[in-house]
């Protein structure tokens, strides 16, 4: 579903002087790229011959441009050539003659686009949006012009129908061809498809006017800040942050804007209420009806949600969240409703005692009502108070390469997987390391994968971070999995001195780590169901969600943590109060979750205006009123920007997922690091080898033993 709303695109227009001269045409509604600087001799002509790797000290976006050009012209010119070819199956081989075949001619493509999305998040400077859009959108064209081959799709259908001596790998494949096939219309006739592809391509019109409009309503927000003690209490890392001269961090002036970190941050230690509510009410008000006209985004809301589910309808599905469980290991609309009611049972008389526990924290400090916009702020204090909780003070433990020694050393433990750094290899800056992978159970000498690791910011999102897969595994084209983890931790100091990042980063590190794992350690056959690829969308945060979990255990963070002073580990207490805290307002902000939830899948269910639907959903999830003005769906990319729409609540599910997971580990008695290492292994066996080869719920009973329960997720949360 997700390749047909990312595929039914046709690509933009290039705008910029430099590609003018670039020749355009359409074919099947997209726009080719063809190159003008010679043919492409090689078939990865951005790698170095004797190591298969990216030539990051030679790439220039011409050579880039001219190998997606050739190499998306060659897959689209070999899936055709199966029009002719697939006219009679009987003396062909589906998989050998067909599939392999397109797969072998898809990694080169597949590779050059990887290397484009590192650079473009690790390095603008060498690859522009402008052009990263341009090879992206190109690229994907090509990708996924192999699900829309009729004569491809009902080959796949036809072999699926016998299931004669298919792997259980094989059958997955072709379930993918035939889903992808389906969304695409293929079932349909010409004339509805072509209606469908006219919703599809005003659907990708509408996000793209919403993402925009989003931008500009973002941008236009600024709070110029001249009294002091509007900031006391903020510490001097965001203050250096928000001010106008971060050099005079200490004098201001300082500048709020809607940057979701800003505004988080600001909301957690802005002491001034007023100023808690004015940022509140702008973010939340952001392209609503409340501002100008010009950037509103009220009515594409509604729009985008019925065009999706007259496109669901035109598949067969009652609406559009019915159309998103065939990609959701939770299987139906059904199930994933009594999965966030048993939450919602257990979130919201707890979020209740906290709220009223809260009241009284703030009256008792002379504040007389708390409001949503002081919650955060309010929370801050309260956990200080109770558990003695600094994320500033935490900040000065935890040294990056402390942070990294101690994640591989728990990598060795768990699953007997090792990683070890590679000098002399081409980056993109002179920070970024590269790692070797081996899986011991496999070979000692011999990786299984590799990846690169950008730790340092190159834009002013600290704490954001991104894994980006540049080759997937591949058997059929003899590929190892070749990944990057890419962050924006703080720069180490001049006085050469390690970089130093918060609790959250490492949070956010481990669980890359174990996203980074899945990509690398899989062990089938063929890239379409590797690694990520083809696992139902509310399992693919597994792996990332369980290495999190470890980050709370007392011996993890007393190997990871280095004070920058003494050296010394955090002490037991300090240990105490970071795992004591970790469910500090948890039903408040399962509840938070579960609305978004909840809301999403409404809106993509019901034919009636968001604010009805809104005001409903509100009710049922929070203690706090609605306030009448707030607009936050006029603002939320995450549905109306991305493809998440009707899978918002896949994040949770896979941190339920987790626990349940996570809760194999803590069954083992004491410290036996035998039993433990055994859990360790077949989850890697299991979820970390499998990828999208077995459906996701086989996935998890052949690990776990039976089926998923959330009682887990609740214990883990102490809401039961």
């Amino acid at each position: 579903m997700a390749a047909a709303l990312r595929c039914g695109r046709r690509l933009l227009n290039l705008r910029n002087q430099a590609l003018a001269n670039v020749p355009k045409r359409c074919e099947g509604g997209f726009y080719v790229l063809l190159p003008e600087i010679g043919d492409i001799p090689d078939k990865y002509p951005l790698l170095k011959e004797e190591t298969m790797l990216p030539e990051f000290n030679h790439f220039t976006i011409e050579k880039c441009f001219a190998a997606i050009g050739k190499q998306a012209l060659e897959l689209e010119q070999i899936v055709s050539k199966f029009e002719n070819d697939l006219d009679t199956l009987e003396d062909k081989d589906i998989f050998e003659d067909v599939l392999e075949p397109i797969e072998n001619m898809e990694m080169p493509l597949q590779m050059t686009l990887g290397i484009s999305k590192v650079l473009y998040y690790g390095n603008q400077s060498l690859m522009p949006t402008k052009y990263y859009l341009s090879i992206h959108k190109r690229a994907w064209a090509a990708v996924c012009h192999k699900f829309y081959n009729k004569k491809i799709y009902e080959a796949c259908k036809k072999v699926l129908e016998t299931k004669k001596n298919l792997t259980e790998e094989q059958e997955r494949i072709l379930k993918k061809y035939v889903l992808e096939g389906k969304f695409y219309g293929l079932e349909l006739t010409e004339s509805e498809r072509k209606r469908l592809h006219r919703l599809i391509n005003q659907i990708n019109n509408s996000k793209e006017e919403f993402r925009q409009k989003l931008e500009i309503g973002t941008n236009m927000f600024k709070h110029k800040i001249t009294d002091p003690h509007q900031v006391k209490g903020l510490p001097d890392s965001f203050l250096k942050q928000i001010a106008a001269d971060p050099k005079q961090f200490d004098s201001g002036p300082w500048i709020i804007t809607l940057n979701p970190e800003i505004v988080k941050k600001f909301l957690e230690y802005c002491p001034d209420p007023m100023l808690r509510w004015n940022i509140w009410l702008a973010n939340n008000l952001r392209c609503s009806k409340y501002g100008d006209d010009s950037i509103q985004t009220s009515s594409l809301v509604d729009n985008i949600s019925a065009d999706k589910t007259a496109m669901a309808k035109m598949l067969g599905f009652n609406n559009y969240s019915e159309m998103s469980m065939a990609t959701k290991m939770v299987g139906s609309l059904e199930n994933v409703h009594k999965f966030m009611n048993t939450l919602l049972q257990a979130a919201y008389p707890r979020q209740v005692e906290e709220m009223n526990q809260l009241s009284e924290f703030a009256q008792e400090r002379g504040y007389d009502k708390i409001e949503q916009w002081d919650v955060p702020y309010w929370a801050r204090k309260q956990r200080k108070t109770i558990y003695n909780y600094d994320d500033e003070i935490l900040h000065e433990y935890f040294p990056l390469p402390n942070v990294l020694q101690g994640l591989f050393d728990l990598t060795k433990r768990l699953f007997n997987v090792e990683i070890v750094e590679r000098e002399r290899v081409d980056v993109w800056h002179r920070n970024v390391r590269f790692f070797d992978v081996y899986d011991l159970d496999i070979s000692t000498t011999d990786n299984v994968g590799s990846f690169y690791l950008d730790s340092y910011a190159q834009s002013g999102n600290q704490d954001d971070g991104y894994v980006l897969l540049l080759r997937n595994k591949s058997q059929v084209h003899n590929n190892k999995a070749l990944s990057s983890m890419i962050n924006n931790f703080e720069r180490p100091g001049k006085d050469g001195g390690p970089s130093f990042i918060s609790f959250a980063a490492v949070q956010l590190l481990f669980g890359n780590f174990g996203h980074l794992l899945q990509q690398i350690l899989t062990r089938v056959r063929s890239s379409e169901v590797a690694g990520l690829s083809n696992v139902e969308w509310d399992a693919t945060g597994l792996s990332r969600s369980l290495m999190v979990n470890f980050v709370f255990e007392g011996e993890v963070l007393r190997n990871i943590s280095s004070h920058y002073e003494t050296g010394e580990p955090l002490n037991d207490q300090m240990i105490q109060s970071i795992i004591s805290s970790r469910n500090h307002l948890a039903g408040y902000r399962l509840c938070q979750e579960l609305y978004l939830s909840k809301f999403d899948l409404e809106l993509h269910s019901q034919m009636r205006p968001w604010e009805k639907i809104m005001k409903q959903v509100w009710k049922e999830h929070f203690v706090f009123p609605e306030d009448k003005k707030d607009s936050h769906p006029c603002s939320w990319d995450d549905v109306f920007i991305s493809d998440f729409g009707a899978a918002y609540f896949c994040d949770l599910y896979s941190r339920m997922l987790a626990a349940d997971a996570y809760n194999a580990f803590r069954e083992v008695p004491g410290d036996d690091e035998v039993e433990r290492r055994k859990i360790g292994l077949r989850f890697k066996d299991t979820v970390l080898s499998l990828g999208g080869s077995v459906h996701a719920s086989e996935v998890f009973r052949r690990f776990r033993g039976r089926d998923p329960c959330e009682k887990a997720f609740i214990k883990s949360l102490e809401l039961d």
